[in-house]
């Protein structure tokens, strides 16, 4: 029974140690400056990026060839966006508190959808210099 309980509770702390760890990852990622053709090609105006941005950038980061093996997947964001516009849906009307947190966090996963598409061309920039240089 003793065993049972501390196996529980040992991946319930792996757990939640994983979550925060993908969760810094996510906002270390979106803390990078973007460049001004990504907020031009999203067609963001102020310069500041919002959640209501984070399909714009979607449909962007679609279409966008991945040339290099090393590619970045925005699966686990998509899920973790839906996650909070769930929340924000619920919760957020009654709840001014946990509406601008989740205002916070769609803003955050378009952030990070911004610069892994900046990545991305980058990337492919990068690859078609040193092909016309060969």
């Amino acid at each position: 029974m003793f065993a049972t309980m501390l196996f529980a509770i040992s991946i319930v702390a792996l757990s939640q140690f994983a979550a925060y760890y993908w969760r810094a990852m996510l906002a270390g990622t979106a803390a990078q400056p973007i460049s001004d053709r990504i907020l031009v090609a999203a067609g963001v105006q102020n310069g500041q990026l919002i959640g209501e941005n984070f399909h714009t950038l979607l449909s962007i980061h679609d279409l966008t060839p991945e040339l290099h093996s090393g590619g970045s997947s925005l699966f686990s964001v998509r899920v973790y966006y839906r996650i909070i516009e769930a929340i924000d849906s619920l919760a957020g009307r009654t709840m001014p508190a946990i509406a601008a947190w989740s205002q916070r966090e769609l803003a955050v996963c378009a952030r990070y959808a911004a610069v892994q598409i900046d990545r991305r061309w980058q990337a492919n920039l990068d690859l078609a210099a040193s092909l016309r240089s060969c």
